[in-house]
């Protein structure tokens, strides 16, 4: 990273990134909003959304209904108003659409009514990374309402598409007086993402890896070839990895130092585990290997309680548009608390600073607390 001593001057020429984990605004989320889906579910114990928000509301407190589309991001405006990104990027890990054409081989489903498209337009999203293993739930109707009702609010979808070539297009962002934003989504097995969910020349699917291998590694860079012109920064993101626990598997490492080697990727977005994991500086770029929940529903699910799902982190990272290289790496915990987020305590946010720290400390990085409401967590080098 850029030494302290070069950051004020290095930020003038530099882009920042708003990055965050799993934004799962379907299920018992969407029924609070102004247009709720049907709520009709196709779990084993579940049959309708609305059980969440009664399993959220006992948990806690009564949540409103309807909410403004803009209440389930909470504190997180506050954040992104001071900090004022250039770039704002999520995982949307839900279908916006009316389709029952619930897929069958599957035991949980999301989606959001597409009139409430309003809600990721709240926190001015530029990008929404699509290839998870929660876009396609609704079937191939449900993923083409999915991408049209996205590019009409213009929330640059990335990682899917009607054919192989749309899906692993990437999402333009321009940054005005900057330099532009490519970000790649694409996918992995280890996610739960089913195999028929590849999108092919002749089908519509999702950015499918077929492994972590070099060959993909190749795949991935020629596809980023085709596209980036001199100056762009390029964000990978990569829904990879199961939803608990801490472990980063040798082929994940290896894939992202390769990408960063020989696609020439700036900023690794790893998620699907459901907490916050690791983070590993590489040649000046960074790898978040699991950015963590964002916005769901959970609140009132027991389990896992261990790694506090109900914590957040938006990340801020600011990489110098001269060399991609990162200059400086900021979180801000949150809570995830009635269906919102909101500021963590700051017990909680120690707690966050201590897990990550013992995290990157894996990779001979550490974080460090800075100042109070809201709590602030800072990458550091030793």
């Amino acid at each position: 990273m850029v030494r302290e001593t070069d950051k004020i001057a290095a930020r003038s020429e530099s882009v920042t990134l708003f990055l965050c984990g799993d934004v799962m605004i379907g299920r018992g989320i969407d029924q609070i909003l102004p247009e709720p889906s049907d709520p009709g579910l196709y779990e084993s114990y579940v049959k309708t959304a609305t059980r969440y928000l009664e399993l959220a509301e006992a948990e806690c407190a009564s949540i409103p209904r309807p909410a403004d589309l803009a209440y389930p991001w909470g504190n997180a405006l506050q954040e992104l108003e001071r900090v004022a990104p250039d770039a704002r990027i999520v995982n949307l890990e839900t279908a916006v659409t009316q389709s029952n054409d619930y897929w069958r081989r599957k035991t949980v489903h999301y989606r959001m009514h597409p009139a409430n498209v309003g809600c990721l337009s709240a926190a001015k999203i530029d990008c929404c990374a699509l290839a998870n293993n929660h876009v396609l739930d609704w079937g191939y109707a449900g993923l083409e309402e999915t991408l049209a009702t996205l590019k009409r609010a213009g929330l640059g979808p990335a990682g899917a598409g009607k054919d192989l070539a749309a899906a692993v297009a990437p999402a333009f962002i321009d940054v005005p007086g900057k330099r532009r934003v490519l970000v790649f989504s694409c996918g992995a097995h280890t996610s739960g993402i089913p195999h028929s969910w590849a999108a092919t020349h002749e089908r519509a699917g999702i950015n499918l890896l077929k492994d972590l291998s070099n060959r993909a590694v190749q795949e991935v860079a020629q596809t980023i070839e085709g596209q980036r012109r001199h100056g762009d920064i390029v964000v990978l993101s990569i829904h990879w990895g199961g939803n608990w626990g801490y472990h980063i598997a040798d082929d994940c490492r290896s894939f992202a130092h390769r990408v960063i080697d020989d696609a020439g990727v700036d900023v690794v977005h790893g998620h699907s585990s459901h907490h916050p994991k690791g983070i590993e500086i590489y040649r000046n770029r960074p790898i978040l290997y699991g950015c963590g929940d964002f916005v769901n529903d959970y609140e009132g699910i027991s389990g896992h309680e261990e790694f506090r799902g109900d914590l957040a982190l938006m990340y801020f990272v600011v990489v110098s548009t001269a060399t991609g290289e990162l200059i400086e790496l900021e979180m801000t915990p949150l809570q995830i608390r009635q269906f919102k987020l909101n500021y963590a305590s700051d017990a909680d946010g120690r707690w966050l600073c201590d897990r990550m720290n013992a995290e990157c400390g894996r990779f001979g990085h550490y974080v460090e607390a800075i100042g109070s409401r809201p709590f602030t967590l800072r990458l550091v080098d030793p």
